[in-house]
């Protein structure tokens, strides 16, 4: 079962404003090889609807919000993404929905390989029957 982990991520700065520095190894669990970003999604849109059998992954709310359903096979849990100094740590085997954005939600991805739809898990039935071997 893979663990689902919410990540707070250190705010840095003064009167001027605040920032937020992504490291691989270091605040972010993995060595970051692909950052893409989700906006513009609409009204009553849900997205994901997958899984990874290698990839890692870090969601970054940057502004707005959306939510996430995560699901490990066994255990369904749901988080509300709100706040750019938070990251969910999306693990290997973790099925995923995101919905529920807002107008102005701007969802940052950083991911621990290159794109590869080979690695994707897009059926739930057979994720849920790999993830039976997984657990």
């Amino acid at each position: 079962m893979s663990l689902i982990t919410l990540i707070d991520l250190p705010v840095l700065g003064d009167e001027r404003g605040s920032l937020v520095a992504l490291e691989g190894n270091k605040n972010i669990p993995f060595e970051i090889k692909r950052v893409y970003y989700i906006y513009g999604t609409q009204k009553g849109v849900a997205r994901g609807f997958h899984a990874h059998k290698e990839l890692k992954q870090v969601a970054i709310c940057l502004s707005g919000s959306c939510r996430f359903v995560m699901d490990d096979g066994v255990k369904k849990n749901e988080f509300i993404l709100n706040s750019p100094s938070q990251g969910l740590l999306i693990d290997v085997m973790q099925w995923h929905e995101m919905y529920d954005f807002s107008e102005d939600c701007i969802l940052l991805v950083l991911a621990s390989d290159f794109y590869d739809e080979a690695d994707y898990i897009r059926n739930y039935d057979s994720f849920m029957k790999l993830s039976k071997r997984h657990n």
